[in-house]
């Protein structure tokens, strides 16, 4: 996939496969002779080969990351051929010499493992997340795809469909047009001025001859960086990385061409969108990563975003709808965005002289040295807290030393703490000058146009595939993945229930000075908002932000800022802060739930707000999409199908809104969370000592639903005028709740069906065989009382008739018929063995613990479930498929660039 991301990120976070990465790679890599030393629990080594290797110790959970990182991203691509290095990213994941594509897939799966790759400007990283005894099949795969790719015209041909479904999906963004536009007017006339993404001109000249000698030329040992973290014996794991990739011979990478940037005049990009609001957007050439100015431009973007700022100012006092500063890095530059949000239909001129006035007046009387010093205290924090996850862990060494140009994380953090007030000043009057930035103005409106070159993409001759998948492992992989085992779990929380009916779950942990709470009040506004006031709960929400009845915004704010906490109030709440602030964090926490200020002012403004930006949502293809699901599941009249618009939060009261926040706000239907740096005994003393006087009046009122019944099958088509693809969600209501162990057998079948990745019959029979989409899923919500089956795909609009009829075709399949031996062990050794990585994070504890409690499961819900997985056979699948799935009551939804017939 490629990667773009225009905010400054802190560490690599995965999501659905994919990654939230840190945006540019340095483009140079220091030789360094072999070597080896040893800090606490981290081992550095350069191999004689010139592989830098990072190996981390972690042992929150029994899992391991790994990460390597190619120093070659679209500024390395040979002239007209920007996309190079995207589209070897995708050949990496198809066939190389002792591992096919087929392989490594069905390897990823049975190992319950995740794994994917980003490319951007300066680099391209692959990753895996895995259960720690993987540790060499993870590097032999490494070690095979580093000098193994097979990159011939075949399958490239094979692939290009692919990349370019992906293309003509991100194009259907008019915003990442934008800033690709904006890209090559701020750095024209260097290797930064193309987006990594590509395009389809530059993949229609690409051939196997040009992406081997990307490969040859850049996927060597001394210009990569690999870095492990997890739950391993470092020195097992150095002597295995030694055995594996020390025989790969080193060779001296092409010269790179130096960052020369070239004068340019301000200018306006202007477009529609298809979003519901509207944004105004500064972009800026900043600092690269390696620059000595990198860590104030950091520091600038924080004080810029801290809720104290002139910029988020604007947002709190009504004149602009959202605000948000941040930075697309690059390794010797990079792309600072500031921007505010308009209503649709709203004065875009007004916003951007708001913009405007603030940071003239930033420039002209400098920024806040407390704001500053609340800035390094949050990055400084934020390091800490990175030890929470070994993704985390391994991604701020990787940015540290790949990105950065630096030896370890210390360093950054260093540098962090160096910068003083003048520093952050001299940088934004450097770089935020008037007369150096793009401006990029979004308006919604609903009529827009398709990008140019965007339709045609996929197809079968493009992508599809006839190749044998049901090959074996290879042997170094077959032994080590055939035996199933249940994996080691390692919590042990401790639950209670404190006198005024409060569940508190505390998990101590020794992995950082950090404590992270989760909190959650049971409710449902559609069934617990008054009739007329749709929305109130939303509006709600949105005023936890101005304060308590003791501390006003900015003063609460600044007590949040003082101890380095971040905080949230609202029906789902929370903690993350530095182990000394845990007391002061949970007064503030417990303050801002059960004492919102509320204020008159707040609520008109926020009332306003929220009126504006429902008259531009409920008009966008999106939530039109949503809704036309929403309406073909459920009967009409049902509560769930309630919806707060412009004229119901119009009328609502400041009265209503303290009504609504009396009744719903409960301690006998809160669950809070602790995890972290503390004990059960410290965390119920201090939960007690803050929340303990909260206590509930009259009845508990009904939280869940009722269930329905089985929908009818329709068929709705989306409008979408912006968009070259369609987008089909199709699903139906399922008769399984989380009390029915039948789920448990349609968990594995969905797992054969489409949620397995590119080990899954959808995947292959749309995508690898046919070549009709880039990708389909399937996937089930079960919940207390209503559950939903579902498929979703995205393809060009003349192959969606074929690939409903192939989603039918498998969905009948699994019905009919048992599924094979070894998909039931596929999909068995997916779910239990990737037990582990649901919680080898503080925060996926602290999430999954609170889900499991008030939905009402056990604490040990993957284990017991594991149980089930392990005694179902193919018949038992067979047979709740053919029970709950009804493939002929699909509700259909297509959002794409034309209405079509059904």
């Amino acid at each position: 996939m490629y990667l773009h991301n225009k905010s400054r990120p802190i560490a690599l976070a995965i999501w659905l496969g994919c990654a939230l990465a840190f945006g540019g790679i340095s483009s140079v890599m220091a030789e360094a002779p072999p070597s080896s030393t040893t800090q606490e629990n981290v081992l550095h080594s350069t191999l004689e080969n010139g592989l830098r290797v990072v190996i981390v110790r972690d042992t929150l959970a029994p899992m391991v990351t790994t990460q390597i990182t190619y120093m070659a991203g679209s500024y390395e691509t040979p002239a007209g051929f920007p996309g190079t290095a995207h589209a070897l990213e995708h050949m990496m994941f198809r066939d190389s010499h002792g591992l096919s594509g087929s392989q490594l897939n069905e390897m990823t799966g049975k190992m319950g493992a995740e794994n994917n790759a980003f490319t951007t400007n300066d680099a391209t990283q692959y990753y895996f997340v895995a259960p720690a005894q993987y540790v060499d099949l993870l590097l032999k795969i490494e070690a095979t795809r580093m000098r193994g790719a097979q990159l011939s015209d075949k399958d490239w041909g094979l692939e290009k469909g692919a990349i370019e479904q992906e293309v003509s999906r991100d194009i259907s963004d008019p915003g990442y047009l934008a800033f690709m536009e904006a890209e090559r007017a701020l750095y024209a006339g260097t290797g930064y001025a193309d987006d990594a993404l590509g395009s389809r001109p530059s993949f229609d000249k690409t051939t196997g001859k040009i992406l081997q000698g990307f490969y040859d030329a850049w996927y060597v040992p001394n210009n990569a960086l690999l870095v492990i973290a997890g739950d391993v014996d470092p020195q097992a794991t150095l002597s295995k990385v030694k055995e594996l990739f020390g025989p790969i011979p080193r060779h001296a990478t092409p010269a790179r061409a130096p960052v020369k940037l070239a004068p340019f005049k301000p200018s306006t990009i202007a477009k529609t969108t298809p979003q519901g609001t509207g944004s105004v957007q500064f972009m800026y050439r900043m600092p690269g990563m390696q620059s000595k100015d990198y860590a104030a431009s950091q520091v600038l973007m924080d004080v810029l975003g801290n809720p104290r700022s002139n910029l988020s100012e604007l947002a709190a006092q009504g004149k602009v709808l959202s605000s948000d500063a941040g930075v697309q890095p690059f390794s010797h530059g990079g792309i600072g965005v500031i921007e505010v949000g308009f209503p649709k239909g709203g004065d875009s001129a007004k916003a951007r002289q708001h913009l405007d006035d603030t940071l003239s007046d930033l420039l002209k009387h400098g920024v806040s040295a407390d704001l500053v010093d609340a800035a390094k205290r949050s990055e400084l924090a934020q390091a800490e807290f990175k030890k929470n996850s070994a993704v985390q862990l391994a991604s701020s060494w990787s940015q540290a030393l790949a990105w950065q140009g630096l030896d370890s994380p210390d360093q950054a953090e260093q540098q962090i703490r160096d910068v003083s007030v003048a520093d952050v000043n001299r940088v934004a009057r450097e770089y935020l000058q008037r007369d150096a930035r793009v401006t990029v103005v979004l308006t919604p409106d609903p009529n827009g146009k398709r990008p140019p070159d965007s339709q045609g993409f996929g197809g079968t001759e493009k992508f599809g595939s006839d190749d044998k998948l049901d090959v074996p492992l290879p042997p170094w992989a077959g032994a080590a993945l055939a035996r199933l085992e249940m994996p080691h779990w390692t919590l042990d929380p401790v639950s209670m229930k404190l006198a005024n009916g409060i569940t508190l779950i505390v998990q101590p942990t020794r992995v950082s000075k950090t404590v992270t709470v989760a909190g959650h009040v049971d409710h449902d506004a559609k069934l617990q908002e008054p009739a007329g006031q749709d929305g109130v709960g939303r509006l709600l929400s949105a005023l936890f932000d101005y304060g308590t009845t003791t501390l006003d915004r900015s003063a609460f704010h600044k007590a949040l800022d003082e101890i380095a906490a971040t905080e949230s109030a609202g029906d789902d709440f929370g903690l993350a802060v530095p182990t000394a602030g845990f007391d002061r964090g949970m007064q503030l926490l417990a303050d801002n739930e059960l004492h919102p200020a509320l204020p008159e002012a707040a609520f008109a403004v926020q009332q306003k707000t929220l009126s504006r930006t429902l008259a531009g949502e409920i008009q966008s293809p999106q939530y039109k999409m949503f809704r036309a699901l929403s309406k073909g599941l459920l009967p009409a009249g049902d509560p769930g199908l309630r919806e707060a618009l412009p004229a119901t939060v119009d009328k609502l009261s400041l009265a209503d809104a303290r009504a609504y926040f009396a009744q719903t706000y409960r301690p006998d239907l809160t669950t809070i969370v602790v995890v972290g740096d503390v004990t059960p005994d410290q965390a119920r003393a201090t939960v007690e000592k803050y929340f303990g006087a909260w206590k509930a009046t009259g009845p508990k009122p009904d939280v869940i639903p009722k269930p329905v019944p089985l929908n009818p099958a329709s068929y709705t088509v989306v409008p979408n005028a912006y968009a070259s693809q369609d987008q089909v969600l199709m699903g139906h209501m399922l008769d399984v709740n989380l009390a029915n162990p039948d789920r448990y057998a349609l968990k594995l079948a969905n797992d054969v069906l489409g949620g397995n990745g590119f080990a899954s019959r959808l995947m292959v029979d749309i995508r690898v065989k046919h070549g009709y989409a880039y990708g389909a899923s399937s996937g089930m919500n079960i919940d207390r009382s209503r559950s939903m089956f579902y498929v979703y795909y995205g393809s060009d609009p003349d192959k969606v008739a074929p690939v409903d009829a192939l989603v039918l075709q498998n969905i009948e399949a699994l019905q009919k018929t048992p599924i094979k031996d070894d998909e039931l062990t596929n999909a068995r050794q997916f779910q239990i063995r990737s037990i582990p990585l649901g919680v080898s994070s503080v925060n996926g504890i602290a999430r999954s613990l609170l889900s499991w409690s008030w939905h009402g499961e056990p604490l040990d819900q993957p284990m017991q479930a594991a149980k089930f997985y392990l005694k179902l056979t193919a018949a038992d699948v067979q047979a709740a498929c053919a029970k709950y799935l009804k493939p002929k009551n699909l509700v259909q939804v297509v959002q794409g660039p034309a209405p079509k017939a059904h």
